[in-house]
Protein backbone atom coordinates (compact mmCIF):
# COMPACT_ATOMS: atom_id res chain seq x y z
CA UNK A 1 0.00 0.00 0.00
CA UNK A 2 2.77 2.42 0.92
CA UNK A 3 4.85 1.63 -2.18
CA UNK A 4 2.07 2.81 -4.49
CA UNK A 5 1.55 6.06 -2.60
CA UNK A 6 2.34 9.03 -4.82
CA UNK A 7 3.22 12.47 -3.50
CA UNK A 8 2.15 15.41 -5.66
CA UNK A 9 3.81 18.75 -5.14
CA UNK A 10 2.45 22.07 -6.33
CA UNK A 11 4.21 23.75 -9.31
CA UNK A 12 5.21 26.62 -7.04
CA UNK A 13 6.85 24.24 -4.59
CA UNK A 14 8.59 22.28 -7.37
CA UNK A 15 9.99 25.50 -8.83
CA UNK A 16 11.23 26.54 -5.41
CA UNK A 17 12.93 23.21 -4.90
CA UNK A 18 14.64 23.38 -8.30
CA UNK A 19 15.95 26.89 -7.67
CA UNK A 20 17.40 26.14 -4.25
CA UNK A 21 18.37 22.48 -4.41
CA UNK A 22 21.83 23.27 -5.78
CA UNK A 23 22.78 25.89 -3.18
CA UNK A 24 20.82 24.96 -0.09
CA UNK A 25 22.48 23.09 2.75
CA UNK A 26 21.43 19.52 3.35
CA UNK A 27 20.00 18.38 6.71
CA UNK A 28 22.05 15.95 8.75
CA UNK A 29 20.73 12.89 10.48
CA UNK A 30 21.86 12.83 14.08
CA UNK A 31 24.00 9.80 14.88
CA UNK A 32 23.85 10.45 18.60
CA UNK A 33 21.04 8.43 20.23
CA UNK A 34 18.30 10.05 22.27
CA UNK A 35 18.69 10.10 26.00
CA UNK A 36 17.23 7.14 27.84
CA UNK A 37 16.46 9.25 30.90
CA UNK A 38 12.85 9.67 31.94
CA UNK A 39 13.39 13.34 32.78
CA UNK A 40 12.11 15.55 29.96
CA UNK A 41 12.61 19.29 30.33
CA UNK A 42 10.31 21.61 28.43
CA UNK A 43 11.47 24.92 26.98
CA UNK A 44 11.04 27.92 29.30
CA UNK A 45 11.04 31.29 27.51
CA UNK A 46 9.24 33.40 30.14
CA UNK A 47 9.84 33.81 33.84
CA UNK A 48 8.66 36.09 36.63
CA UNK A 49 11.06 36.48 39.51
CA UNK A 50 11.95 38.56 42.54
CA UNK A 51 15.51 39.81 42.93
CA UNK A 52 16.97 40.94 46.26
CA UNK A 53 20.39 42.52 46.58
CA UNK A 54 22.64 41.37 49.38
CA UNK A 55 22.70 43.35 52.63
CA UNK A 56 25.83 45.18 53.70
CA UNK A 57 27.76 44.00 56.74
CA UNK A 58 27.42 45.85 60.05
CA UNK A 59 30.18 48.07 61.35
CA UNK A 60 32.02 47.15 64.53
CA UNK A 61 32.40 49.00 67.84
CA UNK A 62 35.77 48.13 69.34
CA UNK A 63 38.57 49.77 71.31
CA UNK A 64 42.12 48.63 70.87
CA UNK A 65 43.68 47.09 73.95
CA UNK A 66 47.48 47.23 74.10
CA UNK A 67 49.94 46.51 76.89
CA UNK A 68 50.81 49.70 78.76
CA UNK A 69 48.60 51.75 76.36
CA UNK A 70 45.11 51.91 77.75
CA UNK A 71 44.16 54.82 75.45
CA UNK A 72 45.02 53.16 72.13
CA UNK A 73 41.71 54.32 70.65
CA UNK A 74 38.77 52.89 68.68
CA UNK A 75 39.55 50.24 66.09
CA UNK A 76 36.16 49.02 64.84
CA UNK A 77 36.24 48.11 61.12
CA UNK A 78 33.66 48.76 58.40
CA UNK A 79 31.29 46.14 57.09
CA UNK A 80 31.58 44.78 53.55
CA UNK A 81 29.22 45.70 50.73
CA UNK A 82 26.43 43.33 49.71
CA UNK A 83 26.48 41.62 46.34
CA UNK A 84 24.48 42.75 43.31
CA UNK A 85 22.12 40.57 41.29
CA UNK A 86 23.05 40.82 37.61
CA UNK A 87 21.61 39.35 34.40
CA UNK A 88 24.28 38.57 31.80
CA UNK A 89 23.64 37.56 28.17
CA UNK A 90 25.42 34.37 27.16
CA UNK A 91 25.44 32.19 24.06
CA UNK A 92 25.95 29.14 26.28
CA UNK A 93 22.37 29.35 27.64
CA UNK A 94 19.31 28.60 25.51
CA UNK A 95 16.34 28.99 27.88
CA UNK A 96 15.30 30.29 31.32
CA UNK A 97 14.76 26.95 33.02
CA UNK A 98 17.65 27.53 35.44
CA UNK A 99 16.53 31.00 36.58
CA UNK A 100 15.22 30.84 40.17
CA UNK A 101 11.93 32.37 41.27
CA UNK A 102 13.74 34.34 43.98
CA UNK A 103 17.32 35.45 43.30
CA UNK A 104 19.28 36.83 46.23
CA UNK A 105 22.67 38.46 46.45
CA UNK A 106 25.17 37.44 49.12
CA UNK A 107 25.51 39.53 52.28
CA UNK A 108 28.68 41.40 53.10
CA UNK A 109 30.76 40.35 56.09
CA UNK A 110 30.70 42.28 59.35
CA UNK A 111 33.57 44.48 60.41
CA UNK A 112 35.80 43.39 63.27
CA UNK A 113 38.34 44.81 65.67
CA UNK A 114 41.86 45.97 64.83
CA UNK A 115 40.43 47.96 61.90
CA UNK A 116 39.61 44.81 59.97
CA UNK A 117 37.01 45.60 57.35
CA UNK A 118 34.45 42.99 56.31
CA UNK A 119 34.81 41.32 52.93
CA UNK A 120 32.65 42.55 50.07
CA UNK A 121 30.25 39.87 48.84
CA UNK A 122 30.57 38.39 45.35
CA UNK A 123 27.90 39.36 42.85
CA UNK A 124 25.18 36.89 41.89
CA UNK A 125 25.47 36.76 38.09
CA UNK A 126 22.59 34.94 36.39
CA UNK A 127 23.31 34.00 32.78
CA UNK A 128 20.42 34.32 30.34
CA UNK A 129 20.19 33.70 26.58
CA UNK A 130 21.20 36.42 24.15
CA UNK A 131 18.05 38.31 23.15
CA UNK A 132 16.46 38.30 26.60
CA UNK A 133 14.15 41.23 27.40
CA UNK A 134 13.76 42.49 30.98
CA UNK A 135 10.45 44.09 32.03
CA UNK A 136 9.55 45.75 35.31
CA UNK A 137 6.43 45.06 37.38
CA UNK A 138 4.43 47.48 35.19
CA UNK A 139 5.35 45.58 32.02
CA UNK A 140 7.68 48.27 30.66
CA UNK A 141 10.81 47.07 28.86
CA UNK A 142 13.80 48.36 30.80
CA UNK A 143 16.55 46.08 29.50
CA UNK A 144 17.46 44.39 26.22
CA UNK A 145 20.36 41.96 26.36
CA UNK A 146 20.88 41.69 22.62
CA UNK A 147 24.62 40.92 22.55
CA UNK A 148 26.97 38.45 24.17
CA UNK A 149 28.32 39.70 27.50
CA UNK A 150 25.81 42.51 28.05
CA UNK A 151 24.76 42.92 31.68
CA UNK A 152 21.69 44.30 33.41
CA UNK A 153 21.98 45.35 37.05
CA UNK A 154 18.75 43.96 38.49
CA UNK A 155 19.28 44.77 42.20
CA UNK A 156 22.11 46.61 43.92
CA UNK A 157 23.59 45.27 47.10
CA UNK A 158 23.52 47.38 50.27
CA UNK A 159 26.52 49.39 51.41
CA UNK A 160 28.48 48.18 54.41
CA UNK A 161 28.10 50.01 57.70
CA UNK A 162 30.91 52.13 59.14
CA UNK A 163 32.75 51.08 62.28
CA UNK A 164 33.40 53.40 65.21
CA UNK A 165 36.91 54.18 63.93
CA UNK A 166 35.26 56.05 61.05
CA UNK A 167 33.49 58.46 63.42
CA UNK A 168 36.61 59.81 65.14
CA UNK A 169 36.61 63.62 65.15
CA UNK A 170 38.65 66.34 66.86
CA UNK A 171 36.00 66.64 69.55
CA UNK A 172 35.05 62.95 69.81
CA UNK A 173 38.09 60.72 70.13
CA UNK A 174 36.28 57.67 71.48
CA UNK A 175 32.99 57.27 69.59
CA UNK A 176 30.77 54.43 70.69
CA UNK A 177 28.62 54.31 67.58
CA UNK A 178 28.61 52.38 64.34
CA UNK A 179 26.29 51.80 61.37
CA UNK A 180 24.18 48.86 60.40
CA UNK A 181 24.69 47.57 56.89
CA UNK A 182 22.13 48.81 54.34
CA UNK A 183 19.56 46.44 52.89
CA UNK A 184 19.84 45.51 49.21
CA UNK A 185 17.31 46.58 46.60
CA UNK A 186 14.19 44.46 46.17
CA UNK A 187 12.45 44.37 42.78
CA UNK A 188 10.17 42.16 40.70
CA UNK A 189 10.88 41.49 37.04
CA UNK A 190 9.57 39.43 34.18
CA UNK A 191 12.14 38.22 31.67
CA UNK A 192 11.40 36.66 28.31
CA UNK A 193 13.36 35.49 25.32
CA UNK A 194 12.68 37.64 22.30
CA UNK A 195 13.33 34.77 19.89
CA UNK A 196 12.08 31.43 21.15
CA UNK A 197 12.66 29.38 18.00
CA UNK A 198 13.02 29.90 14.28
CA UNK A 199 10.05 27.70 13.39
CA UNK A 200 6.80 27.19 15.34
CA UNK A 201 4.50 24.19 14.82
CA UNK A 202 0.77 24.93 15.18
CA UNK A 203 -2.09 22.49 14.83
CA UNK A 204 -5.02 20.66 16.35
CA UNK A 205 -4.41 18.25 19.24
CA UNK A 206 -3.17 14.88 17.89
CA UNK A 207 -2.28 16.39 14.51
CA UNK A 208 1.21 14.92 14.83
CA UNK A 209 3.27 17.93 15.94
CA UNK A 210 5.19 16.06 18.61
CA UNK A 211 5.76 13.06 16.34
CA UNK A 212 7.11 15.35 13.64
CA UNK A 213 9.46 17.08 16.07
CA UNK A 214 10.76 13.67 17.14
CA UNK A 215 11.30 12.74 13.47
CA UNK A 216 13.40 15.79 12.59
CA UNK A 217 15.34 16.32 15.85
CA UNK A 218 16.50 14.62 19.05
CA UNK A 219 13.76 16.27 21.11
CA UNK A 220 11.54 13.92 23.11
CA UNK A 221 8.11 15.54 23.55
CA UNK A 222 5.38 13.32 24.92
CA UNK A 223 3.40 11.34 22.33
CA UNK A 224 0.13 9.66 23.34
CA UNK A 225 -3.22 8.75 21.69
CA UNK A 226 -5.21 11.42 23.53
CA UNK A 227 -5.49 15.20 23.02
CA UNK A 228 -3.46 17.89 24.76
CA UNK A 229 -0.43 15.74 25.47
CA UNK A 230 1.71 18.85 24.90
CA UNK A 231 0.99 21.33 27.68
CA UNK A 232 4.19 23.36 27.37
CA UNK A 233 6.43 24.05 24.36
CA UNK A 234 9.32 21.79 23.41
CA UNK A 235 12.20 22.80 21.18
CA UNK A 236 14.32 20.61 18.93
CA UNK A 237 17.38 21.50 16.85
CA UNK A 238 17.70 20.59 13.16
CA UNK A 239 21.31 20.40 12.00
CA UNK A 240 22.59 21.06 8.47
CA UNK A 241 25.86 20.20 6.78
CA UNK A 242 27.03 23.85 6.80
CA UNK A 243 27.02 23.77 10.63
CA UNK A 244 23.83 25.85 10.81
CA UNK A 245 21.20 24.86 13.37
CA UNK A 246 17.49 25.72 13.17
CA UNK A 247 15.31 25.61 16.26
CA UNK A 248 11.82 24.13 15.82
CA UNK A 249 9.21 24.54 18.58
CA UNK A 250 6.28 22.21 19.26
CA UNK A 251 3.46 24.40 20.63
CA UNK A 252 0.33 23.17 22.49
CA UNK A 253 -2.70 22.30 20.37
CA UNK A 254 -5.40 24.74 19.31
CA UNK A 255 -9.11 23.99 18.96
CA UNK A 256 -12.03 26.07 17.64
CA UNK A 257 -12.90 28.98 19.97
CA UNK A 258 -9.60 28.76 21.81
CA UNK A 259 -9.72 32.56 22.02
CA UNK A 260 -12.82 32.10 24.21
CA UNK A 261 -10.67 30.12 26.64
CA UNK A 262 -11.71 26.71 25.36
CA UNK A 263 -9.16 23.94 25.57
CA UNK A 264 -5.88 25.45 26.69
CA UNK A 265 -6.87 28.93 25.48
CA UNK A 266 -4.57 31.08 23.39
CA UNK A 267 -2.32 32.59 26.04
CA UNK A 268 0.48 30.20 25.08
CA UNK A 269 0.50 31.85 21.61
CA UNK A 270 2.87 34.37 23.14
CA UNK A 271 5.44 31.71 22.24
CA UNK A 272 4.38 31.95 18.58
CA UNK A 273 5.12 35.68 18.64
CA UNK A 274 8.77 34.83 19.13
CA UNK A 275 9.01 32.47 16.14
CA UNK A 276 10.34 33.57 12.77
CA UNK A 277 7.98 31.36 10.72
CA UNK A 278 4.86 29.31 11.47
CA UNK A 279 3.95 25.89 10.11
CA UNK A 280 0.35 24.67 10.25
CA UNK A 281 0.18 20.90 10.75
CA UNK A 282 -3.13 19.32 9.77
CA UNK A 283 -4.32 15.74 9.74
CA UNK A 284 -4.75 14.93 6.04
CA UNK A 285 -7.13 12.08 6.89
CA UNK A 286 -9.79 14.49 8.18
CA UNK A 287 -12.85 14.91 5.92
CA UNK A 288 -12.08 18.61 5.28
CA UNK A 289 -8.52 19.38 6.41
CA UNK A 290 -8.62 22.87 4.90
CA UNK A 291 -11.18 23.82 7.55
CA UNK A 292 -8.54 23.12 10.18
CA UNK A 293 -6.17 25.59 8.48
CA UNK A 294 -8.91 28.23 8.48
CA UNK A 295 -9.60 27.70 12.19
CA UNK A 296 -5.91 27.88 13.08
CA UNK A 297 -5.47 31.11 11.15
CA UNK A 298 -8.54 32.60 12.82
CA UNK A 299 -7.32 31.75 16.32
CA UNK A 300 -3.92 33.21 15.46
CA UNK A 301 -5.57 36.43 14.28
CA UNK A 302 -7.59 36.67 17.49
CA UNK A 303 -4.35 36.73 19.44
CA UNK A 304 -2.22 38.99 17.25
CA UNK A 305 -3.13 40.19 13.76
CA UNK A 306 0.51 40.86 12.90
CA UNK A 307 1.27 37.12 13.03
CA UNK A 308 -0.47 36.70 9.68
CA UNK A 309 2.49 38.46 8.04
CA UNK A 310 4.95 35.79 9.18
CA UNK A 311 6.14 33.23 6.61
CA UNK A 312 3.80 30.24 6.71
CA UNK A 313 3.52 26.73 5.32
CA UNK A 314 0.93 23.97 5.59
CA UNK A 315 2.09 20.45 6.44
CA UNK A 316 -0.40 17.72 5.51
CA UNK A 317 0.51 14.98 7.95
CA UNK A 318 -0.52 11.30 8.09
CA UNK A 319 -0.42 10.69 4.32
CA UNK A 320 0.21 7.02 5.11
CA UNK A 321 -3.54 6.71 5.74
CA UNK A 322 -5.30 5.63 2.47
CA UNK A 323 -7.94 8.38 2.39
CA UNK A 324 -5.33 11.12 2.77
CA UNK A 325 -4.13 11.15 -0.86
CA UNK A 326 -7.36 12.62 -2.24
CA UNK A 327 -7.62 15.10 0.64
CA UNK A 328 -4.14 16.44 -0.05
CA UNK A 329 -5.13 17.43 -3.59
CA UNK A 330 -8.25 19.20 -2.30
CA UNK A 331 -6.22 20.87 0.43
CA UNK A 332 -3.90 22.43 -2.16
CA UNK A 333 -6.93 23.78 -4.03
CA UNK A 334 -8.56 25.34 -0.96
CA UNK A 335 -5.48 26.83 0.72
CA UNK A 336 -3.41 29.76 -0.54
CA UNK A 337 -0.27 28.54 1.17
CA UNK A 338 2.33 26.00 0.03
CA UNK A 339 1.34 22.49 1.10
CA UNK A 340 3.91 19.80 1.94
CA UNK A 341 2.50 16.27 2.42
CA UNK A 342 4.46 14.20 4.94
CA UNK A 343 4.15 11.21 7.19
CA UNK A 344 5.86 11.96 10.48
CA UNK A 345 5.30 8.39 11.63
CA UNK A 346 7.00 6.75 8.63
CA UNK A 347 9.38 9.60 7.73
CA UNK A 348 7.88 10.10 4.27
CA UNK A 349 8.88 13.35 2.54
CA UNK A 350 10.67 14.67 5.62
CA UNK A 351 13.70 15.71 3.55
CA UNK A 352 11.53 17.98 1.40
CA UNK A 353 10.10 19.57 4.52
CA UNK A 354 13.54 20.22 5.98
CA UNK A 355 14.63 21.74 2.69
CA UNK A 356 11.68 24.15 2.72
CA UNK A 357 12.39 25.05 6.34
CA UNK A 358 15.97 25.95 5.38
CA UNK A 359 14.68 28.10 2.50
CA UNK A 360 12.47 30.06 4.89
CA UNK A 361 15.37 30.43 7.30
CA UNK A 362 17.79 31.68 4.65
CA UNK A 363 15.30 34.20 3.27
CA UNK A 364 14.67 35.57 6.74
CA UNK A 365 18.41 35.90 7.39
CA UNK A 366 18.81 37.85 4.15
CA UNK A 367 16.03 40.23 5.16
CA UNK A 368 17.58 40.75 8.59
CA UNK A 369 20.99 41.46 7.05
CA UNK A 370 19.44 44.02 4.70
CA UNK A 371 17.64 45.75 7.57
CA UNK A 372 20.83 45.88 9.65
CA UNK A 373 22.82 47.30 6.72
CA UNK A 374 20.16 49.97 6.14
CA UNK A 375 20.32 50.97 9.82
CA UNK A 376 24.10 51.28 9.65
Amino acid sequence: MFNSLKIKLSPKLLKSICNYSQNIAQPLRSKKPRSSSNTVQHFVDFKRLRVIGGSGGDGCISFLSLWSNELAGPDGGDGGNGGHVIFQASNDIYDLNHVPTIAKGLNGEKGSNKDCHGKNANHNIIKVPVGTIVKNAQGKVIGDLSHEGLMFLAARGGAGGKGNHFFITDTEQAPKICEYGAFGEDFEYSIEIRTMAHIGLLGYPNAGKSTLLRAISRARPKVAPYPFTTLKPYVGMVQYDDYEQIAVADLPGLIPDSHKNKGLGIQFLQHAERCMALLYIVDASLPEPWEAVSVLQNELMQFNKNLKERPQLVIANKIDIPESEENVDKLKENVNLPVIPVSAKLGTNISTLLREIRILYDKNRELEDQENSNKD
